[in-house]
């Protein structure tokens, strides 16, 4: 099979927005919530039967998403609850027999398409509204032995089911970039049922369908197969990937749950977004933030916040995180290198006083500068530094006679900061890399 995917597109992007939005935004209280309360499809009925987004406006939802700095988009277009925001021919608990009426999938997918975002699309491989999706441990109707007697369940109709909606999506709305499914548990086991993987799926036959459609998309690893875009949830890799082709995004939320959670207000800072987005990009990888909409299509205020004042940042900022990725160098504590060719970002999470020394860079940096405003940052390479010499010139006569010591290592290159730290979320000092040192 010839996969003619075009990797590079998502590897530049660097950053993406994930939207969560289902009936359980209506119940506010994590997206989950059908399952952690052991809610019966026929109570859970109530949720769709109120379903009306009315205050949504997606020309709206996607304006931000660009304003905010984000590249492409993942929406969540049938979660684990089995309800589907598009207009399926395969169920009729679908979007388009709510209050609301329309295809909201299709609405969101032009918005966003329009304003220039790639299209992701999130597809659950569980569903617990389905009468032929064997229950297992967790299936909200796990402890149900009615429920269960009633309902044994046919994995090879499920498929048929998957297979078919699959391909509605992959047919009927344009090109898609990104087809994001979630998730194989094979190894879970409750004693009284076992998780399911790529068998269940039939992942490689699904595989085999979505390339023949769509060539050039991506395709995440939740499959089974040990393959596709990297995706760790809620943590990031602690390094890159072994091999520097391979594309990885860690997908994180803004306060620990995916759906809207209204009583849920651990929210990160924005600098602690903007330090995770950093991070990422330092080891060569993607972040992908999530926000939540309310019950009536609304991103909650504190969402609205954090990514604005990341999208602030990014405005000044961008060009050490969009298309960047890791560097060779070392970077000092408590600092992240990203880079692109000849330009070498630092990114200081914690600003040091007057002086930062910079490891393996003694020599081959042509001009430093701050890139919030432009300003020049002057340095030395500190072969070029004597002990007697550095404590009695005017730009360094306030290092100390052990940091003269240290800086004695002709390997090194001096920056001289100003006291008074940028007011950003992360001051970042772009780097020009004299052209036979591009790459250490």
């Amino acid at each position: 099979m010839t996969i003619t995917t075009n990797r590079k597109w998502l590897s530049e992007s660097r950053y993406g927005l994930f939207i969560h939005f289902g009936l359980y935004s209506i119940a506010a209280r994590h997206e989950w919530v059908q399952t952690l309360e052991e809610i019966s499809f026929e109570e859970y009925k109530k949720y769709f039967e109120q379903f009306n987004p009315d205050l949504l406006d997606a020309k709206k939802w996607a304006k931000k998403a660009k304003e905010a700095g984000f590249k492409y988009v993942i929406i969540t277009a049938k979660h684990h609850e089995g309800f589907c925001l598009w207009d399926t021919k395969e169920t009729s608990y679908k979007v388009t027999n709510t209050p609301y009426k329309q295809d909201l999938l299709s609405e969101l997918i032009h918005a966003f398409r329009k304003e220039g975002l790639k299209i992701g699309i999130y597809y659950s491989l569980l569903d617990w509204n389905h009468p032929d999706f064997l229950v297992d441990g967790y299936h909200p109707m796990r402890n149900h032995a009615e429920y269960k007697a009633t309902h044994n369940g046919n994995m090879e109709n499920y498929r048929a089911y998957m297979f078919a909606q699959v391909k509605e999506l992959l047919i009927n709305y344009g090109t898609i970039d990104y087809l994001w499914f979630d998730f194989s548990y094979k190894s879970r086991d409750w004693g009284t049922s076992i998780g399911k993987g790529a068998d269940d799926w039939d992942s490689v036959a699904l595989e085999k369908m979505i390339y023949s459609i769509q060539p050039n998309i991506f395709i995440n690893d939740r499959l089974g197969l040990n393959r596709g875009v990297q995706t760790p949830e809620q943590f990031a890799r602690s390094k890159g990937m072994e091999k520097e082709e391979d594309i990885w995004e860690t997908v994180q939320t803004l306060n620990n749950s995916w759906g809207y959670d209204r009583d849920n207000l651990t929210f990160k800072s924005s600098r602690m977004v903007a330090k995770q987005l950093v991070d990422t990009v330092s080891k060569g990888g993607n972040l992908t933030m999530n926000v939540g909409p309310n019950a009536r299509g609304l991103w909650e205020e504190n969402s609205d916040s954090i990514l604005t004042e990341v999208g602030d940042w990014l405005k000044r900022h961008g060009n050490s995180i969009y298309g960047a990725t890791a560097s060779k160098y070392p970077a000092p504590l408590d600092c992240r290198y990203t880079q692109t060719g000849n330009k070498l970002f630092l990114h200081i999470f914690s600003w040091p006083y007057r002086t930062i020394l910079l490891p393996a860079l003694g020599g081959k940096v042509s001009f430093a500068r701050l890139l919030n405003d432009g300003s020049e940052i002057r340095f030395t390479d500190t072969k070029n530094l004597g002990g007697e010499r550095a404590a009695t010139t005017n730009l360094y006569k306030e290092i100390t006679e052990v940091h003269i010591k240290e800086a004695l290592d002709p390997t090194m290159l001096m920056l001289n900061l100003p006291i008074r730290e940028p007011n950003e979320l992360i001051p970042v000092i772009e780097l020009t890399l004299k052209e036979d040192n591009k790459w250490g």
